[in-house]
């Protein structure tokens, strides 16, 4: 069961969200879920259940088939940031360039647009990286543009779809911790997706445990553990306990969805 925030507290809210691409296939739903404001949610479930479909489906990159969504920073105008798999940057422009363009796309004035920017490469850490070009970096570093450029228009609403799963475990492991720092300073809503129990319970606030393709909502965990979370939590039996009731729970979700 998804758990309900009251109607002012709400920041994403899905009733009965089902997705039917054509040809029939059923990729999601009927998916209940409500995020409260300011919360870490991650999505967690097999390939192919459906959890980029949900995070499209919040962003209004897609239409819902049945179901109805209410996002009240999409319906305000108010700006929500996707950072992809992929950095998919534009290797012909500078750092600076790359992160700039959704100001740019908005026809932001380039003296406002530049302090925003400069803040923004900040945040994550490049702002000395501000002329280099994407190919001149790490693929770590690829994905604090990526990030900073989905932070440039300081949206109320974070979608990350499994942004750290090409990276390896050192860097996946530094950029966990740099995007709770960011979520404690910001107060974002954040939806993270991953496959990764490990990463889901490191991050979140509330694990939400889908089932295989439809996706739907088999259970959730709270993660309650003492913050600031940091590197002595991945070691801590309080941790090890979690994703071992997290992993539970995704099998648990396989084996009924094979019964089904």
């Amino acid at each position: 069961m998804s758990s309900v925030a009251p109607q002012d507290e709400f920041a994403i809210r899905l009733h009965g969200v089902t997705k039917v691409y054509e040809g029939g296939t059923r990729a999601l739903g009927p998916l209940d879920l409500d995020i409260r404001k300011g919360e870490f949610v991650s999505l967690l479930g097999a390939s192919g259940c459906g959890k980029s479909t949900a995070l499209r489906l919040i962003a209004g990159l897609a239409a819902p088939s049945f179901g109805s969504i209410e996002v009240p920073a999409r319906a305000s105008r108010q700006s929500i940031g996707f950072v992809f798999q992929e950095p998919t940057l534009m290797p012909w422009t500078t750092v600076r360039e790359n992160v700039r363009l959704p100001l740019k796309l908005a026809h932001v004035a380039d003296a406002e647009s530049a302090p925003r920017v400069a803040d923004a490469l900040a945040q994550v850490g490049l702002a000395g990286f501000a002329e280099a070009y994407p190919r001149e970096l790490s693929g770590g570093m690829q994905m604090r543009v990526s990030l900073a450029r989905a932070l440039v228009t300081s949206p109320d609403i974070l979608l990350l779809d499994e942004p750290f799963a090409a990276l390896d475990e050192i860097t996946r492991f530094k950029l966990n911790n740099d995007l709770l720092a960011l979520w404690r300073k910001l107060g974002k809503t954040i939806v993270f997706v991953t496959h990764s129990v490990y990463e889901a319970v490191y991050l979140s606030q509330r694990v939400v445990i889908m089932t295989s393709r439809p996706g739907r909502v088999h259970t959730e965990r709270r993660i309650d553990a003492h913050e600031p979370r940091d590197d002595a939590f991945r070691t801590s039996v309080a941790y090890s306990g979690h994703c071992r009731d997290v992993s539970q729970a995704l099998m648990q979700a396989s084996e009924a969805e094979a019964l089904a």
